[in-house]
């Protein structure tokens, strides 16, 4: 199924010059997320994954989809003062300020094989956080998983070394 179909750009969102890409068609209509979850899984094979973290809250849709589909846990990936245990907190720059991520301290044990997932791989520091964060605890990013990737961000380029699979490319 060509999931680019269930893609609406919204133009000027959140804010002016922005090209937003919409996936809440696709969450809406029910054989196109099953078709999602189906060719994210293919995107990652054999891989032997013991947790799928996801960030906050457009990666959670799939997220816990593939953690379940893989026989893994989940570890959710949020803003600041989201989570209710000890965290790890990372900043990272965007365009217009800074920002954080946080996760559980215990939420990733050493050696632990992580599929790390969000809906957008767009200018790449929210993934290289959230890689950081995992990568603190001991997880190895087995891989960056993504619904769609803006290439002409070049968000690629802030996740080096690490293997990283996207169904959609704009």
């Amino acid at each position: 199924m060509d999931l680019s179909k269930f893609i609406r750009n919204i133009e000027h969102f959140p804010k002016d010059g922005v090209h937003f890409k919409d996936i809440t068609p696709l969450l809406a209509d029910s054989a196109a997320m099953a078709d999602g979850l189906t060719q994210l899984m293919a995107l990652v094979g054999d891989e032997k994954i013991d947790k799928v973290a996801a960030i906050e809250s457009r990666g959670f849709f799939f997220g816990t989809l593939l953690a379940q589909n893989l026989n893994a846990g989940f570890v959710p990936i949020r803003k600041p003062g989201k989570l209710p245990y000890k965290t790890l907190k990372e900043p990272y720059q965007l365009e217009y300020g800074i920002d954080a991520l946080e996760i559980h301290e215990d939420a990733i044990l050493k050696g632990e094989r992580v599929l790390l997932h969000d809906d957008v791989l767009a200018t790449g520091g929210t993934m290289k956080a959230a890689c950081k964060l995992i990568e603190s605890l001991g997880g190895e990013i087995v891989q960056c998983n993504f619904l769609l990737e803006l290439e002409f961000l070049n968000g690629i380029q802030k996740l080096k070394n690490r293997p990283v699979k996207s169904l959609l490319k704009y």
